[in-house]
């Protein structure tokens, strides 16, 4: 396991692009509401919804990384509500959020928390990796990498928007071949 405070504390905040699911979803987008960066790190998700026009929160376990992402947010006049959370105790908040997006993070007791946090027609999306690690990317260990089609079960009570999983399909060292992309509309 990644000592995530070394981690964010040798990253500089600018020039991280955000989510590959948030980049090919964005048309999706309203540009207003209460958005949540879950697991945010250094907050490129949420720092790209701000400049968006959303409302922001964003929650992370790292000091480091809110800290960094506290003082960007008000150097640069971001609405971005930056916190220290514990993101595998969450407490269940319902219908708060009109978008919620998860990015490389993986906690299975937490999933079905995520969906209850969402704003009946809000959004999910969620992107992180996948089956087996054949290139070297992301995690090894199982336990922090989806199974084949576990977001379908998991969020089957949405209604999907977008979906993309490779599942190793062709060249594992191109693309995104190890991840799996989802977009669902809570109903």
């Amino acid at each position: 396991m990644p000592d995530w405070e070394l981690h964010y504390q040798s990253r500089e905040i600018t020039g991280q692009p955000p989510a590959d699911v948030l980049m090919l979803n964005q048309h999706l987008l309203s540009g207003a509401g209460q958005a949540l960066d879950y697991a945010c790190g250094l907050g490129a998700n949420g720092i790209w919804l701000a400049n968006k026009g959303y409302h922001v929160s964003a929650w992370d376990s790292s000091k480091v990384a809110i800290s960094k992402l506290s003082q960007y947010a008000e150097q640069n006049n971001l609405s971005i509500d930056a916190e220290v959370r514990d993101l595998e105790a969450v407490t269940v908040m319902q219908d708060k959020f009109d978008l919620v997006v998860v990015s490389f993070f993986l906690h299975r007791p937490t999933l079905n928390f995520i969906s209850d946090m969402i704003k009946p027609g809000g959004l999910l999306f969620y992107q992180t990796f996948s089956g087996e690690n054949n290139n070297g990317r992301g995690p090894s260990n199982p336990a922090f990498r989806l199974k084949r089609h576990e977001l379908l079960e998991v969020y089957n009570n949405m209604e999907l928007v977008f979906y993309r999983e490779d599942n190793g399909l062709g060249d594992p060292c191109k693309g995104i071949s190890d991840q799996v992309m989802f977009v669902a509309e809570k109903k």
